[in-house]
């Protein structure tokens, strides 16, 4: 069951999700739009290569924006440290970014109980785009799990900083 924007206040409230900083004014009906965040980084290589280690450029994104070219897979994070304990997140785009040709999470849309941090977006487009850090990006969801829970302790539950791609996570 998906939490509605006053539960999600109300469970923020509580202490039983975390969003730093928490803005009301950002809260939707079944959501919360979070912020891209400040750091951005980006592959050295035009190819990348599944089996090896990947090679990044990390950066702050100017005042002046950072344009986003087609192509390319960029890893930046939310502004926000979000997560929860007791409650799933699932991240996605707003749809006024996608009809700009923006996709903010590739494929790792789901989060898990206990992953608590600044969450790595996965940004490719379709055309040039030049984003800004504090825009709001995309929104979080939390839903409400059926049985047991297992917590998540893997190695992306607490980073606070866009967390780069791994070979050996696919072993």
């Amino acid at each position: 069951m998906i939490l509605t924007g006053p539960e999600i206040a109300e469970s923020v409230r509580r202490g039983e999700i975390v969003i730093e900083p928490f803005c009301p004014e950002q809260l939707n009906p079944n959501s919360y739009n979070y912020l891209l965040g400040r750091e951005i980084q980006v592959a050295e290589a035009e190819t990348l290569d599944a089996r090896r280690p990947v090679s990044w450029r990390e950066q702050e994104i100017p005042d002046e924006g950072f344009v986003l070219s087609p192509g390319r897979v960029y890893l930046a994070n939310t502004a926000e440290v979000i997560g929860s304990r007791s409650r799933v997140t699932t991240l996605i785009g707003r749809s006024s970014l996608g009809r700009l040709g923006l996709f903010t999470q590739v494929t790792a849309d789901l989060g898990h109980h206990g992953a608590i941090h600044r969450w790595t977006l996965e940004l490719t487009v379709v055309q040039p785009l030049r984003v800004y850090a504090g825009m709001r990006l995309g929104q979080v969801s939390f839903w409400r799990s059926s049985g047991d829970v297992t917590g998540y302790d893997g190695p992306y539950g607490l980073a606070m900083a866009p967390m780069p791609f791994e070979p050996a996570s696919l072993v």
